[in-house]
């Protein structure tokens, strides 16, 4: 079917489920999947730049911007993983038939994604390590955040080492100023 055929399909969905009064939406057939499709992607964009425009309906854990093996240029498509599925809805809602650099953008839920296992050898290690770990941010424990005891030990330890250079500094110019007075 017709990419723009898609987006109109989308867009009429949400204006019959606006007008009707069903207590049921047709988003709720994805309720078990944060993952979206978006097609129609300029192909300069950047993972970087699909994140700040969607990243605007909630916290983005993944991207897969789906780039040609040979060349690495963007194939003008991507997927993305949202950290709350309600999300999806509102960059669904709100992001489908948008136009991005003039290009109608195409925004709808993935079902059941799969995220590619990809020869690991040929991908340089930031790529490896987004798709290992994502690309959401991560919470630090309280045990990997470091006491202010510490910090002050570690402090005054790096002021006693610079203090002591000085000292050795300062003698061993004296020594030298000492011995060429003679």
């Amino acid at each position: 079917m017709n990419p723009m055929t898609n987006v109109k399909n989308v867009l009429k969905l949400s204006e019959r489920e606006l007008a009707g009064n069903s207590k049921s939406s047709w988003h709720d057939q994805y309720k078990d999947s944060a993952w979206l499709f978006i097609g129609g992607l300029p192909y300069d964009l950047t993972e970087g730049d699909v994140i700040c425009v969607f990243s605007q309906y909630g916290e983005i854990v993944n991207i897969n911007l789906v780039r040609d093996k040979g060349t690495g240029k963007s194939r003008g498509f991507a997927f993305i993983c949202y950290e709350d599925q309600r999300s999806t809805i509102l960059a669904v809602d709100n992001l489908n038939g948008i136009k991005i650099l003039g290009r109608t953008i195409r925004v709808d839920h993935c079902e059941q994604y799969r995220v590619p296992n990809a020869d690991m050898t040929k991908v340089d290690e930031l790529t490896a390590l987004v798709r290992a770990e994502g690309c959401a941010p991560t919470l630090q424990t309280p045990q990997d955040v470091p006491v202010k005891k510490e910090i002050h030990k570690e402090k005054k330890k790096k002021h006693k080492e610079k203090k002591s250079k000085k000292k050795k500094k300062h003698k061993s110019k004296s020594d030298s100023d000492d011995s060429s007075s003679n």
